[in-house]
């Protein structure tokens, strides 16, 4: 079977093709299908199916470059996995969501999956937001691309980024300097995020001026926050009392959004998680939504979406094999009970 699409321009061509038609030869594999082009016409052959999904990627694809999106990699995959599933017309409602912000290089900033789309929708309907996903889902950068918004818009009168001070695994010992150089290498990352969304020079100013905070959570005892936007990042290695300390810091006019990854806890063994207990505890309360995103929502490298998938299958096939039933066998040893 053999389909046209017609009258699609050379620039839009090189966009959706990508460089050495790297795209197309994705979708080619993808849907075993054979893509051509010539004199804006493009013609795709193969099996029925294979040529509908194709089309249907391609012209989403297409819809999406006259709008003016640089197509990525990320674009491509996602679109076929929505195409797979014949949901690929979502793609559409996701281009048409707002932008957020832009970075300083001028970068929009906005939701790419469905899922990213439902945390930003629960964000700006609720007052308490729990984002919880795998690493790359953009939990963090989103709710300080929001955040920043909000702060500049005069809807909040701060910003206040915090997360628990654990180390990921290893001991580093004593830190030298002073207490802010102590606890500068486990706020990294908030900082990373707001220079790229609001510019080492702007983040200075406000953060000596008292108007953005980064700190470990331990400094929120004892103080109420009213006015402001709130980020706890890396709540699943918060402790359930450290948890309820934090959200009763909550004041007037505030908004918050907690991130985790329940995947990654660094807490002592047998420790409970305060991201577990308040998903227990909360979950039902109006003005608190919990949001959770999945490896189909990681727009870093497509190689990052693979190994989060693959932990995700490997924990699932491991936690089915220990609920396996065993049974005794008449000399006492046990014996894995056939299904």
């Amino acid at each position: 079977m053999t389909i046209e699409i017609k009258d699609v321009a050379a620039d839009d061509i090189r966009n959706v093709f990508g460089g050495f038609d790297i795209f197309a030869k994705r979708i080619e594999k993808e849907f075993s299908t054979d893509i051509s082009q010539r004199n804006g016409d493009i013609q795709v052959s193969g099996e029925e199916v294979g040529v509908r999904h194709t089309c249907n990627v391609l012209n989403e694809l297409f819809r999406l470059s006259k709008k003016g999106y640089t197509i990525e990699e990320q674009n491509v995959d996602y679109l076929m996995s929505l195409e797979k599933e014949n949901n690929a017309e979502l793609m559409s409602s996701i281009a048409d969501s707002g932008v957020i912000c832009h970075t300083v290089q001028g970068r929009p900033v906005k939701p790419k999956t469905s899922g990213q789309m439902s945390y930003i929708d629960a964000i700006r309907e609720k007052m308490i937001v729990f984002g919880i996903g795998p690493a790359g889902t953009g939990k963090t950068y989103l709710a300080m691309a929001m955040a920043i918004t909000a702060f500049k818009s005069g809807e909040v009168s701060r910003i206040i980024l915090t997360r628990p001070a654990i180390e990921a695994g290893e001991k580093l010992g004593f830190l030298p300097g002073d207490l802010q150089s102590k606890v500068d290498p486990y706020l990294r990352p908030l900082y990373d995020a707001l220079y790229q969304i609001m510019g080492a020079e702007s983040f200075q100013k406000n953060m000596e001026k008292g108007l953005i905070e980064v700190a470990p959570l331990a400094y929120m005892r004892g103080r109420t926050l009213d006015n402001a936007y709130i980020i706890l990042d890396e709540a699943q290695n918060t402790t359930p009392s450290q948890m309820k300390m934090f959200l009763t810091r909550i004041g007037f006019g505030s908004k918050v959004v907690i991130t985790g990854d329940k995947t990654q806890k660094d807490l002592l063994s047998g420790t409970v998680s305060g991201l577990d207990s308040a998903e227990r505890v909360l979950k039902g309360i109006e003005d608190i939504a919990f949001i959770y995103l999945t490896s189909k929502d990681v727009v870093r490298h497509p190689l990052v979406q693979k190994i989060v998938k693959a932990y995700e299958d490997f924990e699932e096939k491991s936690g089915n094999d220990k609920k396996k039933p065993v049974r005794r066998s008449r000399f006492g040893r046990q014996k894995e009970k056939r299904s």
